[in-house]
C-alpha cells in the first residue's frame, strides 16, 4: 500500500533555511563594511593653509592634486552656480572634467553668462530659470554677464579628485587620498600659482603652508 509523500520541508527546517540565509546577508554586508573601512584607512589627507599676499581675505584659493594616472567621474546631477544681489555665488567653482554646471538666476533682473575662455554665451534668462553648461576640458574659466559687467566668477576644471577651496583664513583639507607623490597646486584668481610636492602616507596628514604673491 503506497502512503502520500511528505513534504521533507517542514516548519523548522523553513526557518532554519530562514536563518542561515539571513546570517549569509549580514556577513556579506559586514565583509564590504569591513572592506570599505580597511580602504578608508589605508588613504591619507593634506591639510594646510594658504596665505593670499597683499588681499583682505585668503578665501576661494583652489588646491588640488595632481598625478600621473589619475582619473576623474563627473557627478551624474548638475552644479549649481546662482546669481544672487547681482553676484555669481560661488564666487570660484572646482568642479571635475566632465561637470555639468547648472546657472541659477535668483535675481529679480535679467542675467546672462558668457566665458572668453570656454566661447559660449548661454543668452540671457529671467529669475528662476537655469541654463546648463558642460566643460569638456581642464582649465579657468571666467564667468561674466553681458548686462552687468561688475559680476565676474570662475569655474576650475580639474583633472584630478582631490582637491579643496580655502575658507576665509586660508585652511584647506584634502582627504581619502591615496599614499603617493604629488603636486600640490594652488591657484587664486589674482596671485601667482603656486606648486610644491608632496608625499602622502596613511601614517599622518600631510602639512603645507604656502604663501602665494603676485
Amino acid at each position: 500500500m503506497n502512503h502520500p509523500t511528505r513534504n521533507a520541508t517542514g516548519p523548522h527546517e523553513s526557518r532554519n533555511v530562514s536563518w542561515r540565509s539571513r546570517t549569509r546577508t549580514l556577513m556579506a554586508v559586514c565583509a564590504c563594511v569591513m572592506s570599505a573601512s580597511a580602504a578608508h584607512a589605508q588613504t591619507g589627507s593634506v591639510t594646510g593653509t594658504i596665505t593670499a599676499t597683499g588681499l583682505r581675505s585668503s578665501e576661494g584659493v583652489v588646491v588640488s592634486l595632481e598625478a600621473r594616472g589619475l582619473s576623474v567621474t563627473p557627478p551624474a546631477a548638475p552644479v549649481d552656480m546662482d546669481q544672487q544681489g547681482m553676484a555669481f555665488v560661488p564666487h570660484v567653482l572646482p568642479v571635475v572634467k566632465g561637470t555639468t554646471v547648472r546657472f541659477l538666476n535668483g535675481d529679480p533682473v535679467r542675467h546672462n553668462v558668457f566665458s572668453p575662455e570656454g566661447d559660449y554665451n548661454l543668452g540671457n534668462w529671467r529669475r528662476g530659470e537655469t541654463r546648463d553648461h558642460t566643460f569638456d576640458a581642464s582649465g579657468v574659466y571666467t564667468q561674466l554677464c553681458s548686462r552687468h559687467d561688475e559680476m565676474a566668477a570662475f569655474v576650475v576644471v580639474l583633472e584630478t579628485p582631490y582637491f579643496a577651496t580655502t575658507d576665509a583664513a586660508g585652511a584647506f583639507e584634502i582627504t581619502n587620498v591615496p599614499p603617493g607623490e604629488y603636486t600640490l597646486v594652488a591657484w587664486s584668481e589674482t596671485l601667482k600659482t603656486a606648486r610644491q610636492t608632496v608625499t602622502v602616507t596613511a601614517a599622518k596628514p600631510v602639512a603645507v603652508n604656502l604663501t602665494l604673491t603676485k
